[in-house]
């Protein structure tokens, strides 16, 4: 059926009505009064989402744009980083900051498993001439549905005396994350996440000791120097032409959640991820990360009996409901359930009646029909 495809996947997500009629909107000038205000609105949602006082800064780019930002604008070549890997992403990181010559250091977990908040610290204790410049890591691993233990590690990141790079690309708008609180310098993040508007935005959240790491950074920079998007937003503008459509449907977004309120954002979320995961308990499919860990953007299955892969061909076949693969060395062993943004219990409910009827479709006998929808349906009833 046409225009029916239900998106349960980290993303792009599920977008609001009230956000696309927004966009439809006619642009306006990005140099007019308008557009000001409609910038310093857009400002002052982002720093209640990020929970904090500092600058949070808007590109036109996705969340890998932000990240490449948040390298290049507070550490020079030859800089020695510590990067923590425990997925795709994870990897991202040690790519960019290899891309740009810094001295690359790394604390690695399998993939499905956290990563060690000791293991850093204990890189961290070791450092004692203060030559690591940057701790960088992926709060939310996308790839394997592991959340990192951030608050922990950004205590160990701030007692050394290094700045926090952070990917929150599939946690902020999704889980908690309190820039201020945590003592967090550089946070990158994307749209078309947990802000439930289209692809096209990359956002930078910058501490007061990033900018003054930013005074002697020298990686060079253009299109993304953040002073030039800091020195802009003062004057409620934008460097360079931005897309003036995601503006209006970032406002409203911003709008809808601050009429939800972040505690019951995060709430809302933590249940969906309880709903799916009892789920997929019940259906006697493996889940790829322990509960503990489970990330509340993201749910990754690892079916033994069935292929992830048929599951995924026969729910967008038979039900247009779109659920992401795996990647890299995961690609066919596992499927992964998104459940951030703008999606709801109903959502969860139909997915896994989908994924149901998938494996009773495709031969898997290893459950009870109901099961699955049961066991989710108790947990949103809590």
């Amino acid at each position: 059926m046409e225009d029916k495809l239900m998106l349960m996947i980290p993303g792009p997500t599920p977008v609001p009505e009230q956000v696309l009629l927004a966009m439809a909107k006619h642009p306006i000038g990005h140099r007019s009064a308008d557009f000001s205000r409609l910038v310093a609105d857009t400002t002052a949602g982002l720093k209640w989402l990020h929970q904090t006082t500092g600058n949070v800064l808007v590109l036109c780019s996705s969340g890998t744009g932000a990240m490449e930002a948040g390298i290049i604008n507070f550490l020079s070549a030859g800089d020695r980083v510590l990067c923590c890997e425990n997925g795709k992403f994870g990897e991202r990181w040690v790519k960019l900051a290899q891309a740009f010559g810094l001295d690359v250091d790394l604390v690695q977990a399998p993939w499905g498993k956290p990563l060690d908040p000791e293991a850093i610290r204990a890189k961290l204790e070791a450092d004692t001439d203060k030559q690591i410049k940057a701790v960088i890591l992926t709060h939310s691993e996308t790839s394997t549905g592991v959340i990192n233990d951030l608050e922990t590690i950004s205590g160990y990141i701030r007692a050394h005396g290094a700045l926090s790079i952070v990917d929150a690309v599939t946690s902020l708008g999704a889980a908690n994350v309190p820039i201020d609180a945590w003592g967090l310098d550089v946070v990158a993040s994307g749209s078309q996440k947990g802000y439930m508007i289209p692809p096209g935005l990359g956002f930078v959240a910058v501490s007061d000791r990033a900018w003054k790491a930013y005074e002697t950074a020298t990686l060079p920079k253009f299109y993304l120097d953040l002073g030039k998007y800091r020195k802009a937003a003062q004057k409620d503008s934008n460097p360079f032409t931005p897309p003036v459509n995601l503006y209006y449907a970032l406002d409203a977004a911003l709008k809808i959640m601050q009429r939800e309120g972040l505690e019951n954002i995060f709430a809302r979320h933590a249940k969906l991820t309880r709903a799916t995961r009892a789920a997929i308990k019940a259906l006697n499919l493996p889940l790829y990360a322990a509960d503990e860990v489970g990330s509340p953007a993201i749910t990754a299955v690892a079916p033994v009996e069935v292929a992830a892969e048929d599951i995924r061909s026969f729910t967008k076949k038979h039900f247009d409901i779109l659920l992401a693969g795996g990647q890299d060395d995961l690609k066919g062993k596992i499927f992964r359930i998104g459940h951030l943004g703008f999606v709801s219990g109903r959502d969860v409910l139909t997915a896994i009646a989908a994924i149901e009827a998938a494996l009773t479709g495709l031969g898997y006998s290893n459950f009870t029909s109901g099961a699955g929808v049961a066991a989710a349906a108790a947990e949103l009833a809590k």
